[in-house]
């Protein structure tokens, strides 16, 4: 397994390793390459950059080579003997002294063999990077992206498995010569990598689905061979994912779909954008049930609201009611092409679309006033590094919410997420540069840029600008992008806090539970009149969410107090059996039902418990009633309010820019609640129950 933070970026590896690494990586994005790496042969610099609206293909071009792949069994490509090379790109890229680049590949470079310990090349950016061309082509009518997408589709479907016991999965990796390493170092899941389903399965079908819907008329005998490929990869997820329909995980007491790709809905999340594609094409019947079926497990993990634990939110892992990332997390997008490809509903209810609406209406205006597209909320910001693929995939599905919906809100949220990569991020900086097409690597949690630029992050800069410079309404919000204020989510660490009586601050040999993390250094265990006492600081009216380790059989309660005020208690026996998570219990924040003042200073939590292990509390979460983000630039300012409280709430905020403010206000449907105008600096917003409003000057 690769426990490098290359892995990360690029999500290949199973979620749960993944994140027990994170915590040894999380201060600071590293250089993609080993050291090793640095001394392999340079590559030529880039070309020189012209500038096309936002969008600049110019690095995507640089990245992207041909290679002749040797003859290998069960793997080739359409016309493969009259055209022998076929697309490929470098997985990452270095920054050169001399201001060029270097192509870098994954894993310890080889000089001796011209070899990499991972590869050269991966099917999982080749896909994406056929999707970038795919898009720019449709959008633009771009002959040179229609022969580039031409090309990575053959380099892709190269690397498909075409016979035996594996066919229609994928192999990962491949070398400069073209071999194919279907047993890279570090290992990665499945090993070999063509042996069961995976993410890099899910996203061939992603290429495939949009490929054959853009050659479908263009070029008919290229979109027969991709629809035959497609539909190899279809009986491949069938056979290996599917056969398990209709039956649920045990996580915690709560059921979860087992007929997910890699147990995952970000994974399954990329085979229906690209089976959405092929459907709404006229794909096959056994397409349309893979769908079908694919959509209602994602919509299945869909849970809480604007109050409650996952905040609306699509969760990403079926293993895990706790944890919820940025990276892959396209499955409002996912579910919303569905909707449309299907007709709006799968097999069983919920509509796809409310699944879509909830976690784009209710979980992103809490994401954003929170901090953003995150790594990881484990369920506190435990992995606070952010990366294109994270902002990228909260743009897209607000997008493909639009388009489903019809509600203007959803693009105006896209806009604040598109913000990111001009400056709206924990860096202060512009992750994406239009004069050069460079997108970097990502921001660790200090606000640390790492400037390496590789093929994940330049993919999804890309798709991002190719739907912004479709949106002109969301590309104006982008430029907006100087975080003026935040008021958000405030996570005091309970170990932190003044212990008193039967109290321990814990530190357990891991922060990761197995299927999520403690914040701080551990918890605060809490036995038969043990407390932790926190210090507030200068916080709104807020609701109070305790994290706590809830455990099968535990007689703990806990009980919170501001002041003599009890605002509520949490039993950390109320959840069930471990069943198939992971690990026992579930580190889960709790909802109390008691209103934090604006005035409070200190927070109490103080338990009663008989024979049976202490409570683990691991934080509180105080979630203002009214949370904001402000963000100026450009003469401009953007304003967005979300609401936690149960009635509609009167906020005042301060708008950069001059001029008139317009004010909209929506409920946590996304549906438009009222408009007005103010020309006041200082802009009063009745912001509704349980939903958000924006503001643009």
């Amino acid at each position: 397994m690769d426990h490098s933070p290359q892995a990360l970026r690029r999500g290949t590896v199973l979620v749960a390793t993944l994140l027990a690494a994170v915590v040894a990586t999380t201060s600071a994005l590293p250089s993609v390459a080993s050291s090793s790496a640095r001394h392999a042969p340079a590559a030529p610099t880039s070309p020189p950059a012209t500038t096309r609206g936002l969008t600049n293909l110019d690095h995507l071009d640089w990245l992207s080579v041909p290679v002749t792949p040797p003859a290998q069994e069960g793997h080739t490509t359409y016309r493969l003997g009259e055209e022998p090379s076929v697309g490929v790109l470098w997985t990452y890229a270095e920054p050169r002294a001399d201001g060029g680049w270097r192509h870098v590949g994954g894993g310890t470079y080889h000089s001796d063999t011209d070899t990499w310990g991972q590869g050269a090349y991966n099917a999982d950016d080749i896909s994406r990077a056929a999707v970038v061309y795919l898009r720019h082509w449709q959008a633009t009518g771009s002959d040179s992206s229609r022969h580039a997408a031409y090309e990575m589709l053959r380099g892709l479907t190269y690397l498909q498995t075409t016979s035996g016991p594996n066919a229609g999965n994928v192999v990962l990796w491949m070398q400069p010569d073209g071999t194919l390493n279907p047993s890279a170092e570090p290992k990665e899941q499945p090993d070999p990598s063509d042996s069961d389903a995976s993410y890099w399965l899910a996203r061939t079908i992603w290429a495939l689905g949009e490929g054959y819907a853009a050659f479908e008329t263009s070029d008919p005998a290229f979109a027969g061979f991709l629809r035959d490929r497609l539909e190899l990869a279809i009986a491949a997820v069938d056979r290996q994912v599917l056969d398990r329909y209709g039956d649920h995980l045990d996580i915690d007491g709560q059921p979860a779909p087992a007929w997910l790709i890699a147990d995952g809905a970000d994974a399954s999340a990329e085979a229906v954008l690209g089976l959405s594609a092929y459907v709404s094409a006229g794909g096959s019947a056994t397409a349309r049930s893979t769908l079908a079926r694919l959509s209602e497990g994602i919509a299945e993990l869909q849970g809480g609201d604007a109050r409650s634990w996952p905040m609306g939110a699509v969760r990403n892992w079926a293993l895990s009611r706790s944890m919820w990332h940025g990276w892959g997390g396209q499955m409002p997008a996912a579910l919303a092409r569905a909707s449309q490809a299907l007709g709006d509903r799968a097999p069983s209810d919920p509509s796809l679309i409310d699944a879509a609406a909830s976690d784009s209406f209710t979980f992103d205006p809490w994401l954003l006033t929170s901090g953003g597209p995150d790594n990881g909320r484990m369920p506190t910001r435990g992995d606070t590094s952010q990366i294109a693929y994270g902002a990228d995939s909260r743009l897209q599905s607000l997008v493909a919410t639009a388009d489903s919906t019809g509600q203007d809100a959803a693009l105006g949220l896209a806009g604040i997420v598109g913000a990111w990569f001009f400056g709206a991020n924990p860096a202060g900086e512009a992750m994406y540069d239009p004069a050069t097409g460079v997108t970097y690597d990502g921001i660790s949690g200090s606000g640390q840029v790492n400037h390496n630029s590789g093929a994940e992050s330049t993919i999804h800069g890309l798709l991002s600008m190719i739907a912004l410079d479709q949106h002109p309404a969301a590309e104006e919000l982008a430029m907006t992008a100087d975080v003026v204020d935040r008021q958000g989510t405030l996570t005091l660490q309970a170990e932190d806090g003044t212990l008193a009586g039967n109290a321990t601050a814990t530190k357990p040999e891991s922060l990761w539970t197995g299927e999520s993390l403690f914040g701080g250094t551990g918890y605060a265990a809490l036995g038969d009149g043990g407390s932790t006492t926190m210090t507030l600081p200068e916080h709104p009216r807020s609701l109070v969410l305790p994290v706590v380790d809830l455990r099968p059989g535990s007689d703990a309660v806990t009980t919170f107090r501001e002041d003599e005020q009890t605002l509520g208690r949490v039993a950390s026996g109320d959840i069930g059996e471990q069943g198939d998570s992971p690990a026992p219990g579930a580190l889960l924040p709790v909802t109390v039902p008691g209103t934090l003042p604006a005035g409070a200073t200190v927070l109490s939590a103080t338990t009663a418990t008989g024979a049976g292990d202490p409570a683990a509390l691991d934080a509180v979460m105080l979630e203002p009633l009214v949370s904001r983000l402000v963000l100026g630039g450009e003469g401009h300012g953007t304003a967005l309010l979300r609401s936690t409280s149960t009635t509609s709430e009167r906020a005042r905020v301060q708008v950069p820019g001059s001029g008139t403010a317009r004010v909209a206000t929506y409920d946590g449907d996304g549906q438009l609640v009222d408009e007005s105008v103010s020309t006041a600096r200082t802009v009063t917003v009745s912001v509704p129950a349980g939903g958000f409003a924006l503001v643009r000057r």
